[in-house]
């Protein structure tokens, strides 16, 4: 079975009615998780400690979607690059 890996991470927003960082180099990585369950109580903490500032969002990333194991792999990573 393929792990479903979920990135939990956010910061400070130029908007609120926008998805855009105002410094990307300033943006929270809460962790890494390897289901959504416990990437949704990580998401949740981080999104209640910060309920009063209505400029800085948490997001859940489902990582596995980024690959599709049923395609071959690049050259690079099949060297282990």
């Amino acid at each position: 079975m393929a792990q479903r890996l979920h990135l939990v991470f956010g910061g400070e927003l130029v908007s609120p009615s926008r998805n855009v960082f105002r410094d990307v180099t300033n943006i929270d990585i809460v962790g890494m998780f390897p289901d959504y369950d416990s990437a949704f109580k990580a998401w949740k903490a981080a999104a209640q400690r910060t309920v009063d500032d209505a400029h800085v969002r948490y997001y859940i990333a489902h990582i596995h979607r980024l690959r599709d194991e049923a395609q071959p792999a690049s050259p690079t990573e099949e060297l282990g690059v």
